[in-house]
């Protein structure tokens, strides 16, 4: 039986990659460098405390609600060609946001960034399916532009705080136009472009619902958050479950369907959804968590914090450009699995925190978990549009990244409800008695209100009345990052239980529709054995 070969990616591809990772850096760098704006448009602009709410999240909101759709739109129209759309018009409403002269036009300009957004990540994964045929080149590109959102998350905050310190606020929106600018130029050039030839049309139907059972989840899952538990939430919650029932029946009907349900029947790309919403489930919690107890239990200012968050960004990295090196030595569901149990050691150093310790302790915890759970995130990406034949790499990766954003909606929702209750808990009997009515309440509802209400009080009366705070916070912190160690370790066993054949031998990883002219006609994927577990992945 001869080999078979697979073309491997040149120079041509490997500047591409470098182009590709430039979108992917900007991507991040939005949902977080807007934050340390927000004082200084607020003073600007005079927002109302809901608009203000509206400017900071209508970004995220539109981003998770149009990755599905943008990455099958993809598929449809090329890949690259969505990409350069998305990139003009994430440049154009950058600038839009940057000279925004009303609260209404920011919001806008925010929501049009979100669509355009949401053309980025899938687009850029697709292409990396494209151009990098050879299973172990594609694992190393996937860690980098896994990295560049990394790299992204880390500078944008320190790059937004300069450029603060010098000019006004929107200042920080336009760090988007040159690049965007410079991949319209070099993406013609370099990246190759590719659509599925057989595509039949986007069905706006099931776009429309996609869009709002994801908004109706994800808003459901903030206002838990923010609000704890009520009615509203409680409602939209189920009203995006329900609206994407009828949006899963709906492509079961369709002959060109939104979502092709046919990705689901592969083992290991259904594993590894399911690790990968675990995965973010543990980490933004984690993320959000550690930035509180930086800023409101140690005190430290908004870019202090970044900055001591700096060595978890930093793992991160150094574990995604690790894993490709790691799994040609061992199986990927063995990388997998050890990485998440470093990463449950990780979480059990950080329940270890302390108001009165050193941030040794935080610095070594977060480091752990972050290098721990790169290769989970590196290698669950790769197995989920590896395993999907070529014309639906557009597909896999919105679902790669729509899974990403929902379990880091839910993990917030969940874990932070779990250290809410915690504080609550603790704060009802110990505020100390002579804290005035109002100011007890506030201090009872979340540490925030405990600082805020302290500063109002008598130094001693305050001091006493925020080391009661910090402790309760610190308490259900503990508690919160005991539960992440044991979701990590649940995610090891199941890695290494459904995935540990991937690398093993040849296994079917895409089934045809039987039926003729169905839209995987003709069509058949196979997991092919290459004596390195990196180069195990599906081929059609």
């Amino acid at each position: 039986m001869s080999a078979v070969t697979t073309p491997r990616a040149g120079r041509r591809e490997w500047v591409g990659l470098a182009v590709i990772a430039l979108p992917c850096l900007l991507y991040s760098m939005d949902l977080t460098v807007l934050f340390l704006a927000v004082p200084h448009l607020s003073a600007a602009l005079q927002p109302s405390s809901t608009q203000l709410l509206w400017i900071t999240d209508i970004y995220g909101f539109l981003l998770a609600g149009s990755l599905l759709t943008m990455g099958t739109l993809g598929d449809r129209i090329g890949r690259r060609r969505l990409l350069l759309v998305g990139a003009a018009a994430f440049g154009a409403a950058s600038i839009l946001a940057a000279f925004s002269t009303s609260p209404g036009m920011l919001i806008a300009a925010r929501a049009l960034l979100g669509v355009a957004g949401a053309t980025l990540a899938p687009s850029t994964l697709s292409l990396l399916r494209t151009m990098f045929a050879d299973p172990r080149q594609r694992t190393v590109a996937i860690s980098v532009w896994i990295t560049s959102f990394s790299a992204g998350a880390a500078i944008g905050p320190l790059l937004g705080g300069v450029l603060l310190e010098r000019y006004w606020w929107g200042s920080v929106f336009l760090l988007a136009v040159p690049v965007m600018a410079l991949l319209l130029v070099l993406g013609p050039m370099l990246l190759p472009e590719y659509r599925d030839p057989d595509a039949g049309r986007l069905d706006l139907v099931s776009a429309g619902l996609s869009l709002a059972a994801v908004l109706l989840v994800i808003w459901g899952l903030k206002q838990l958050v923010r609000d704890g538990l009520g009615l509203p939430p409680a409602l939209s919650i189920v009203a995006g479950l329900v609206v994407g029932v009828v949006f899963v029946r709906r492509q079961q009907t369709l002959a060109d369907p939104l979502l092709d349900l046919r990705l689901f029947r592969s083992p290991a790309f259904s594993a590894a959804l399911t690790a990968n919403v675990l995965d973010f489930f543990v980490a933004f919690a984690a993320l959000l968590f550690l930035a509180q107890y930086l800023q409101l239990v140690v005190g430290l200012s908004p870019l202090q914090a970044g900055l001591w968050m700096l060595p978890s960004s930093l793992g991160f990295i150094v574990g995604s450009l690790l894993t490709p090196l790691l799994v040609r030595r061992a199986r990927p569901a063995l990388v997998m699995a050890i990485g998440m149990v470093l990463a449950a050691v990780g979480f059990g150093l950080l329940t270890q925190l302390d108001p009165a310790a050193g941030l040794a302790v935080l610095v070594a915890g977060s480091v752990a978990f972050s290098l721990g759970s790169a290769p989970m995130t590196t290698l669950a990406t790769d197995l989920m549009v590896g395993t999907a034949p070529p014309e639906r790499a557009g597909a896999a990766s919105g679902i790669s990244e729509t899974s990403s954003e929902f379990g880091g909606a839910l993990g917030i929702a969940v874990l932070g409800s779990i250290g809410a209750a915690v504080y609550r808990g603790q704060m009802t009997a110990a505020v100390p008695a002579a804290v005035p009515g109002e100011a007890a309440a506030a201090a009872r509802d979340t540490l925030g209100g405990a600082v805020a209400a302290a500063d109002q009080l008598p130094d001693q009366l305050g001091a006493a009345l925020l080391d009661t705070a910090r402790e309760a916070f610190t308490q259900g912190l503990r508690l919160t990052f005991a539960i992440s160690a044991a979701v990590a370790v649940g995610i090891a066993v199941l890695v290494a239980a459904l995935l540990r054949h991937v690398g093993a031998g040849p296994e079917p990883s895409w089934h045809p529709d039987p039926s003729p002219g169905g839209p995987c006609a003709g069509k058949v994927g196979v997991v092919k054995a290459s004596g390195h577990a990196a180069e195990a992945r599906a081929r059609s």
